[in-house]
Formats: structure tokens, C-alpha cells, sequence
């Protein structure tokens, strides 16, 4: 009992410790990501404050970080401008149309949850979520380089000089300590005693640096200031509802939905993999959907699983729910009391936060494994990092999974094989081998010679299976060709879904199946000289 609660003393500690660094990143990041969405900054940080506590509290994976993410945030720029154009001059009617979006994202989010649509995350391919991580790592690193442009007279310039030195000295330092810090000792979460040293630096010698204040400032913000998340009743006022609307806002909700779906399921696997431990996909789905209509009704702009701050949490030992729920209550502790305090955190600190996440993030094991994989499999991961940079999240899975779809099916349509043998009596066997389906219909007719076979011929599908209704197809006329010529086709072993599907479709299958027969595996095992003897020439 008391090594139980030793162990559980330790990881609370471990929890809200990561919990409290996690919540100091989440500052800039929702911060950055409601501008990129043309919202105020409050907006995101309502966003990473309600689904990340909800989704920690309810979600299937407990460790995860979720909040406003720059995946979902660059899909909202269109959807806030086309929004705020149907309106007047200053009445951010894009605002609530984003608010009814949400609310409708997260109805989508649920509804697969409920039917279970979550196990399909399992069908993406490794290099397809090598691929994810990569192309991720480099979505981070240059967002952060973004940090390193000044504002000058009015424009935007790139740091030099001085300014550049300080920035990339804090950063260097920032990272210094993450490094060497786990290397003395591993009680307290490196990234956190980084940013506190770092900070304390900056604002004990008076460094002239560019701080999270500053940050919201020069984004046209007021500050961090702001109270509690307030119901949106102008929703109702505001956004009809109606058909028309519906048609604005569903294709918007629709891709919001499933990039936060397939960035939040695949966030989960790779906690999954770092913590050995297995998540809950049916149930993320539905927490995130929970957590995004709540957020959409209190001014929220929806988020989903952050895969740089859930790793941040992860490293630093936060396992369980608590870690994700001291940094929701921390970052609304920030808004409402430490607004002050928080804003004096120089930028470079995050930064090198940051960038150790990329460091950590990156599958730096893709370029030793290029000359060991497939050439396909080499090509969807560099596509999938491609797309992932050039586009989004969802576009590069989507294609990562087709195009490994596609090169598995014409893997699989080479592999169909027909092992010819005569009996004694003059019937004709042919033997298949591999799978039966549209991939594989062309090779699997060239098999068969109708015309010169001879008067009885069976065909034995023990090594086979019959996948999809073109591979019925293909049978059905196959027999039909036989028949037509005036010959006998039996068909062996088919399975039993297939011959109900036979059956439905013509009433000569009954004639045709032969029915109650035993597997002549077991036969040929008792016998293996007489399975040598039979073997026969495959057909090629």
C-alpha cells in the first residue's frame, strides 16, 4: 500500500508540473493560431482552455494535450473573411459563423464516435505516419521561424544584428538546458526550469527581447487579459438557421471535423507507441466532439489534439489526466490572474521549447531505414511529408493511404496463381492460389483456356479467397463461358459468404458448387508423398 501510494505521490507531482509547462506553451500557440484564423486572441485561448480540459477529463487517451491547432486554423481564415464579407463593416459576422461551424464540426466529431469510426485509423500505414511526424516536425520548425521576423517603420523584417544574436543566444540556451538538464537529474520536467531560467535572465537584465505581451500587441491584440468563457447567445441571434447556411457551413465543418479526427487519432498512436500503453479512438472521437460544440457555444474557435504539446507532456512525465487538467485550469489561471506574469516570458524561451519538440518529433530513424524499405513505401513517407508542409494534415494522410491502397492492390492483383493438374478420369483441376478480387480479375481469366480444356473441368478455390463482388462477377461469367461451350465446371471450396452471393445471383450455381466436401489439406499431410507427386506446373 504504501509503495502504491509512493508511485501515485510521484506521478501527480510529475502531472502537474508538465501540466504547468504544457500550459506556458499553450500561450503563444493559441495565441498565434487565432491570429492566423483572423479571430481575437481570446478566442484561441478559450479554445485550448475548454478542449483541453474536456478532453482530458473524458478522452480516450490520457496524456494527450488538445487545444486550437494551426491545422484547423488555416481552414477558418476563409470561413471568418467569406463570413464577416456577408455582414457590415464590424459586426464579425464571420466570428459566429465560425462559432456554428464548430458547433456543427463537433456534432460530425461525435456522430463517428458513435458509429466507431475511430478503429480506421488503424488502416494508415507506418510510412504514412512516418511521414505524419516528419512533415509535422517541419510545420513546427518553420512556424518558429516566423518568430524571427521584427516589425520596422511599419513593416516586417528579418532580425539581424544584435536582436539576432540575443534571440538565437536565449534560444541555444533554452535548448541547452532541456538537453543537459535530464542528464543530472530527471524529478523536475527540463522544459519548464528552462523557461523560468531563461525568463528570470530576461527580466533581471532588463533584455530589450520580444515577449508574449509583445507578441499579442504587435498582433493587433490588447493583451491577455479577458474573464471567464461566456455563453454566445448572439449565435442564435445572428447566424440563421437554415438551409443556405447549412450549405455554407458544412463543407467547412465537414473538413474540420475529420482534420481534427485524423490529427487527434493519429496524436494518439504516437502517444500510444511512446508510452506503450493503447488509447481509445471510439472514445476521442467523441470527447473531441463534446469539447467542440462546448467550445463553439462559449466562444471558442475548436481545436483538436496538439501532437508538440502532447510530446512536451509526455516527456516531462506527465502520463495521466491530471497533467492535461492542470494545464487547461493553469492557462485559465493565466488569463484571469497572471495575465502579467505571463506576458513577461520572452518568446525565444517557447521557441527553444519548440524546437526541441521538433527535434523529438522528427523520425530521424527514415533516413538510416531509405535503403531498407520498399521504394513505395520510401515514396508515400516523402509524399506524405511533402503534402503535409505544402498543404494540411488531412490532405497528405488521405493521399498517404490511397496511394499505399493502390500499390497494395496492384501488389496483391500479381499474386493470383492457377495450378493445373489432370485426374485420371480426364476432368481438368485447376487450383487457385492468392486473392480474388478486382485487382486481379484479368490475371485470374487468363488462366483458363475454354477452349481446349476438356469436356469436365473443376475449379478448387482452397488457397484462395473471394473478395468483392467483381471477383463474383468474374466467376459468374467465367462459368457461364464454360457452359456456353458445352463443358462441365464444378467450383470447390468456396467460402460460405460466396456462395450465398452465387446463389442470389443465378439459380445454375446450385449445379455448378459442389457442397460438403472435406479440406484436402488434411489428406495431403497424411499423405506427403502423394502431395509431391500432385504438385504439378503453376501457371505464371
Amino acid at each position: 500500500m504504501t509503495e502504491f501510494i509512493r508511485k501515485r505521490a510521484t506521478n501527480a507531482k510529475n502531472d502537474i508540473l508538465s501540466g504547468l509547462t504544457v500550459a506556458l506553451a499553450l500561450v503563444p500557440e493559441a495565441v498565434a493560431f487565432a491570429f492566423v484564423a483572423g479571430v481575437d486572441p481570446l478566442v484561441g485561448l478559450y479554445a485550448a482552455f475548454m478542449i483541453g480540459l474536456i478532453t482530458s477529463i473524458f478522452g480516450g487517451r490520457p496524456g494527450m494535450i488538445s487545444g486550437a491547432t494551426g491545422a484547423l486554423a488555416v481552414v477558418m481564415v476563409a470561413l471568418v473573411a467569406k463570413g464577416n464579407a456577408m455582414g457590415v463593416e464590424g459586426e464579425q459576422l464571420g466570428l459566429y459563423y465560425l462559432f456554428a461551424t464548430v458547433i456543427l464540426m463537433g456534432i460530425i466529431q461525435m456522430l463517428a464516435g458513435v458509429f466507431k469510426l475511430g478503429k480506421f485509423v488503424r488502416l494508415i500505414p507506418h510510412p504514412v505516419m512516418m511521414g505524419f511526424v516528419n512533415g509535422l516536425a517541419i510545420v513546427i520548425f518553420l512556424s518558429q521561424l516566423g518568430m524571427f521576423i521584427t516589425v520596422e517603420n511599419g513593416e516586417e523584417v528579418w532580425m539581424t544584428g544584435a536582436q539576432l544574436w540575443t534571440m538565437l543566444g536565449l534560444v541555444a540556451l533554452t535548448m541547452g538546458i532541456m538537453f543537459g538538464l535530464p542528464k543530472l537529474t530527471k524529478k523536475v520536467p527540463e522544459a519548464l526550469v528552462a523557461i523560468l531560467v531563461v525568463s528570470g535572465i530576461v527580466i533581471f537584465g532588463n533584455l530589450d527581447v520580444a515577449t508574449v505581451g509583445s507578441f499579442i500587441r504587435e498582433g493587433g491584440g490588447e493583451g491577455l487579459k479577458g474573464g471567464l468563457p461566456q455563453f454566445q447567445f448572439d449565435i442564435f441571434n445572428k447566424v440563421p438557421f437554415n438551409l443556405e447556411t447549412l450549405k455554407f457551413i458544412g463543407p467547412y465543418a465537414l473538413i474540420l471535423a475529420a482534420i481534427g479526427l485524423i490529427e487527434s487519432l493519429m496524436t494518439l498512436n504516437l502517444i500510444d507507441d511512446l508510452t506503450e500503453t493503447r488509447g481509445n479512438s471510439n472514445r476521442e472521437c467523441l470527447a473531441q466532439g463534446g469539447a467542440n460544440i462546448v467550445t463553439g457555444l462559449f466562444g471558442g474557435m475548436g481545436g483538436c489534439a496538439m501532437i508538440g504539446q502532447s510530446i512536451i507532456n509526455i516527456k516531462g512525465g506527465g502520463r495521466g489526466r491530471l497533467s492535461g487538467i492542470v494545464a487547461a485550469l493553469a492557462l485559465l489561471g493565466f488569463i484571469l490572474f497572471a495575465s502579467g506574469l505571463i506576458e513577461q516570458v520572452p518568446i525565444a524561451a517557447l521557441v527553444g521549447v519548440m524546437f526541441m519538440v521538433v527535434i523529438g518529433t522528427f523520425a530521424w530513424s527514415s533516413f538510416r531505414i531509405m535503403n531498407k524499405i520498399p521504394k513505395t513505401d520510401l515514396f508515400v513517407l516523402v509524399l506524405v511529408s511533402g503534402l503535409t508542409v505544402l498543404f494540411d494534415l488531412a490532405i497528405a494522410v488521405i493521399a498517404g493511404v490511397i496511394v499505399s491502397a493502390l500499390v497494395f492492390s496492384w501488389e496483391n492483383a500479381r499474386r493470383i496463381r492457377a495450378r493445373k493438374r489432370m485426374r485420371e478420369d480426364g476432368t481438368k483441376i485447376y487450383e487457385i492460389w492468392g486473392p480474388l478480387f478486382f485487382g486481379s480479375i484479368s490475371a485470374f481469366n487468363e488462366k483458363f483456356d475454354v477452349k481446349n480444356d476438356p469436356e469436365q473441368v473443376e475449379i478448387d478455390f482452397v488457397e484462395s479467397r473471394v473478395s468483392d463482388h467483381s471477383a463474383i462477377e468474374a466467376i459468374f461469367s467465367l462459368v457461364n463461358k464454360y457452359q456456353d461451350a458445352g463443358k462441365s465446371v464444378k467450383l470447390k471450396h468456396l467460402s460460405e459468404d460466396c456462395k450465398i452471393l452465387l446463389y442470389k445471383s443465378s439459380p445454375i450455381f446450385r449445379n455448378v458448387i459442389v457442397e460438403a466436401i472435406d479440406d484436402p489439406r488434411y489428406h495431403l499431410a497424411e499423405n506427403p508423398e502423394a502431395f509431391t507427386k500432385g504438385l504439378g506446373e503453376y501457371s505464371l
